[in-house]
């Protein structure tokens, strides 16, 4: 894995130089785009409406916050010539994903994909689960929250590090999906996983395909010349409690 350089000053040809290498960051929790009065609206409060005391606990567990997380997140970008997009199947290199219609309608039109991983660490798993242990179950509730929120915000501000590097290519990204979403499998997270580093951002799976840390993400990103950013498909999504089904009805 390598550190990003700079880019180049004028767009070049796509082509296999560009890609094939994982790039891994470890951005700090003030660079990413969260904050408490956020995290009050996960709870389902408008702006000012909080109560007192979930209000003032929020805010002091977001200031403890910064010395438990450790952000990590990265991508790797298939080779050009590795990838090939069917009905309900992705094919990248010697993986076969049957990631479904919905996803693959979404990825029409992709050159590529960047398969990306990213995770709040450990030591969030910790804290959440200390504090319920403890009985704490209002701050073990707004701990596990937050940790979801800012793996989720540490994805979005890994997206904008990829479409820096695309801008100069020429290239537009896609909406990234994961495993588990629209009727994508959540075991093929093994096939994901061989894509990229071993232990990559520090993210391991279990035997039945949970990530460990617990609050991790990990996905694909169409990558293309004439792909759009289409509206998730949440009308037909069963999953409720979604960060992205959030996301996508504050946009509407």
């Amino acid at each position: 894995m390598k550190t990003l350089t700079s880019e180049p000053e004028k767009p070049v040809q796509l082509s296999n130089n560009n890609f094939g290498e994982a790039f891994e960051y470890q951005p700090r929790l003030d660079e990413i785009t969260i904050s408490a009065s956020d995290l009050e609206k996960v709870l389902g409060y408008e702006l000012g409406n909080t109560p007192v005391f979930y209000k003032e606990k929020i805010k002091n567990m977001w200031e403890e916050a910064y010395s438990k997380v450790d952000i990590r997140v990265g991508y790797f970008i298939l080779p050009i010539d590795q990838f090939k997009w069917q009905q309900t199947t992705l094919i990248c290199g010697k993986v076969k994903f049957l990631s479904g219609k919905i996803i693959t309608n979404q990825l029409r039109n992709s050159q590529t994909v960047a398969v990306f991983a990213g995770t709040a660490g450990a030591t969030f798993d910790v804290w959440s689960k200390q504090l319920f242990d403890q009985g704490d179950f209002p701050e073990g509730y707004i701990a596990d929250m937050m940790g979801s929120e800012i793996v989720e915000a540490a994805i979005d501000w890994l997206e904008v590090k990829i479409q820096e590097i695309l801008i100069p290519l020429s290239q537009k990204m896609t909406n990234r999906f994961s495993p588990g979403y629209c009727g994508w499998n959540v075991q093929e997270q093994f096939k994901l996983f061989s894509l990229l580093p071993e232990n990559f951002c520090g993210i391991t799976l279990t035997s039945s395909a949970l990530m460990v840390p617990i609050k991790s993400v990990s996905g694909i990103i169409g990558i293309g010349e004439t792909v759009k950013k289409i509206n998730y498909p949440c009308d037909v999504c069963t999953m409720k409690n979604c960060y992205r089904r959030r996301k996508y009805e504050k946009e509407s």
